[in-house]
């Protein structure tokens, strides 16, 4: 009889797995493959040449992605309409991770911001990346959770759902980690329009939006240091030693490698780490200079299935609040990929955020990756 039951669940397990979406998965597993390649290729040389162990960082993204995979698989075995039940534990650790790394003593700086909870063996954790889910899920559990299936949602509801996002968010600019919220405030915008909301509703957002960023400037929430990142968009000489430096030598980088790239590991830019933070926040560089426009482009083509697999979840799926996590993951995913190659392009301002799957961090590498089971979870019990 143990034996028969034991069977019975692997047979579950497998079934689970076989009912994934393959073109999701597909895209996913390629863009963490691409990911690990230009890790190495932007570390490798530069630790060799000072005597340092050169697969550092390979070694450390290799053990982010299996944990995260761990984590995207964990996600798909609750029954995401189950998880819904579960979404104020989610959202309540969230603040509590947001309000521990304001605490004195426990969180670090880096780069302008307050956003680190150092662990042991030299790792960290940024509290902001997995606040994203938080968010996400505790907005689409207001949002669905209305009088008849096929109304709109009540003025009430909406205020409701921002007050969810409210808490989070001002912690978040307390840090202050200026693109993580702008990620998080277009994936609200997008899931309020996405559930049926009056069209007041998103101007107002909008406007809002506008008018928040102008008083925090003004009011020095934003700090120095980010003000000089959102100058050097308009004027790249506007701080040449540091923003204005690093958007240069990022457009210089990209632009070296033409159609087909220099090579892995033989870029002259990336070899001679001209870009600061290049296995982080501007990995595309990498890709721009060693694999060239048809490398960048194969890149571009992967997220490309990715969305376009996620966006026909979200269609498929009768459950609103199914749908409204879907919309919020991809609006997440879409606009963190558009800001990210678009600030190493000089098209967007320097705001500091990793590419989804590509970028070498832990946190964003684990709150990705539980996205992409959020997906999965939701395909798998729509079909």
């Amino acid at each position: 009889m143990t034996t028969y039951r034991s069977r019975t669940r692997n047979q579950g397990r497998f079934r689970n797995l076989a009912g994934y979406d393959r073109w999701l998965t597909f895209a996913t597993l390629s863009l963490l493959a691409f990911g690990t390649v230009l890790v190495y290729a932007a570390t490798k040389n530069w630790f060799a040449s000072q005597h340092l162990d050169p697969q550092y960082y390979l070694k450390r993204h290799i053990i982010n992605i299996v944990i995260g995979l761990a984590l995207a698989y964990g996600t798909t075995l609750i029954d995401y309409r189950l998880l819904r039940a579960y979404t104020p534990i989610v959202w309540g650790l969230g603040v509590l991770g947001l309000i521990a790394v304001l605490t004195p003593g426990v969180g670090s700086t880096v780069n302008g911001a307050k956003a680190w909870i150092g662990l042991p063996g030299g790792f960290q954790i940024q509290p902001a990346e997995l606040a994203k889910i938080s968010i996400i899920l505790g907005i689409a559990m207001v949002l669905a959770e209305r009088d008849g299936a096929s109304a709109d949602p009540t003025d009430r509801d909406v205020l409701r759902s921002l007050a969810v996002a409210a808490v989070p968010i001002m912690l978040i600019m307390l840090q202050p980690d200026l693109g993580t919220t702008l990620i998080i405030s277009a994936a609200i915008v997008i899931m309020i329009a996405v559930s049926g909301a009056p069209t007041r509703w998103i101007v107002g957002l909008l406007l809002l939006a506008i008018l928040g960023g102008f008083v925090a400037i003004k009011a020095g929430v934003v700090s120095e240091y980010q003000i000089k990142r959102l100058q050097s968009f308009v004027d790249p000489t506007a701080d040449p030693q540091q923003s204005g430096y690093q958007l240069r030598q990022a457009r210089i980088t990209i632009g070296s490698g033409g159609i087909l790239g220099r090579g892995l590991f033989h870029g002259p830019q990336t070899n001679g780490r001209f870009v600061p933070e290049q296995q982080t926040d501007f990995i595309f560089t990498v890709a721009g200079e060693e694999t060239g426009f048809l490398g960048s482009g194969l890149m571009l083509l992967f997220f490309g299935l990715f969305f376009w697999r996620a966006f026909l979840i979200a269609q498929r799926t009768n459950d609103l609040f199914g749908r409204l996590v879907c919309v919020g993951v991809i609006a997440w995913f879409a606009f963190q990929t558009f800001e990210n190659i678009g600030m190493a392009m000089g098209l967007m301002p320097m705001t500091g955020v990793p590419l989804p799957f590509i970028s070498y961090g832990g946190s964003s590498m684990f709150a990705t990756l539980v996205g992409f089971g959020l997906l999965q979870n939701v395909h798998l019990r729509s079909r």
